[in-house]
């Protein structure tokens, strides 16, 4: 018997007019869209908008179309994600667990590693989907900054698109003060250094982008300084002055110090050791993030070590315990 296709579909959704308030002006129609049509593709988000099938104030509109107070957005009927699809509740409650600050505009959490921050290029549910799952009030939740999918640590998410604006603005003005600490093969003996170091991005087959020094980058500016030595190893907080892909891990890599575990731009002799005392991923950690709130006070948010980075530095130092008994 043939099974029809439809019957692994989600809902049909109704035709939609949505009227864009200050709350919601400001951002760009595809990612209006991408909130407002949970689980469909991000491909078929641009081919609604190629067809004509979105319209604002009855015309059509390009992907990059920033929605302005008063606009009138027609969202049309698509077929929705299946409720089966639905991210594990067990996971939000996880995350519910890890939230570090909430009030009504913000939500600072505490990211764990192996996690991204949102569904797409395979990943099902990342913690944008999984959060707004977990509390329904949370519908216009929107990322500040991201992580990538190994690092852990502070992640500063908007509750309401005025924050957002907000706090991107911030960003900008060079107002938002973020540290990481990176565990760094080798004997950092720089000091205090201010890595100064444009980067450009390549996509390589597949759409994996993979990232270069090279002139022809966008300027990248990251300061880095010494934590404390473990063994052979530099533990380095890393300050990012701009926001570039992959920064931290391409401007310590260009000063032969990669940071331990990154499977992509690391040594792998240096991280085949680090498997064996259990490092699983990539030894990145955001630490903190600052800003001034709307008042001009500042916000700090501070995220400890992950366990299982705490875990690996016990154990390096327990290797050089057995090392120096076994030398008297």
């Amino acid at each position: 018997m043939q099974q029809n296709p439809k019957q692994h579909q989600g809902p049909l959704s109704k035709v939609r007019k949505v009227r864009i308030d200050a709350d919601l002006a400001g951002q760009r129609i595809d990612n209006f869209l991408r909130r407002e049509l949970p689980g469909v593709p991000k491909g078929r988000v641009y081919r609604l908008l190629r067809r004509g099938e979105v319209r604002v104030n009855g015309g059509r509109v390009r992907a990059e179309y920033k929605l302005v107070e008063g606009d009138e957005v027609r969202v049309p009927p698509v077929r929705l994600r299946p409720d089966g699809d639905a991210p594990d509740p067990k996971h939000g409650r996880d995350l519910l667990e890890r939230v570090l600050y909430e009030d009504k505009r913000l939500l600072v959490l505490d990211k764990p590693s192996g996690l991204a921050v949102h569904g797409g290029s395979g990943v099902s549910h990342g913690v944008i989907e999984i959060l707004r799952s977990a509390r329904p009030d949370l519908k216009d939740l929107s990322l500040v900054h991201r992580l990538d999918r190994e690092t852990s640590g502070c992640l500063v998410l908007a509750k309401r698109r005025s924050a957002l604006r907000e706090l991107h603005e911030r960003f900008r003005e060079g107002q938002v003060e973020k540290n990481y600490l990176g565990l760094a093969v080798g004997d950092w003996q720089l000091g205090e250094q201010l890595i100064d170091e444009p980067l450009l991005v390549q996509n390589r087959k597949g759409g994996e982008r993979h990232v270069i020094v090279s002139h022809e980058g966008k300027p990248a500016r990251t300061r880095v300084q010494l934590s404390r030595k473990h063994g052979k190893y530099s533990l380095l907080l890393c300050a990012p002055l701009t926001g570039r892909t992959h920064q931290i891990r391409v401007h310590l890599e260009h000063y032969e110090h990669p940071l331990l575990g990154d499977e992509r731009y690391g040594d792998s002799e240096e991280n085949r050791v680090a498997r064996r005392l259990g490092l699983k991923r990539l030894f990145l950690h955001a630490q903190s993030i600052a800003f001034p709130d709307q008042s001009g006070n500042e916000l700090h948010f501070t995220a400890p070590l992950a366990d299982d980075l705490e875990r690996f530095l016990q154990r390096v130092a327990d290797e050089r315990q057995k090392t120096r008994r076994g030398q008297d």
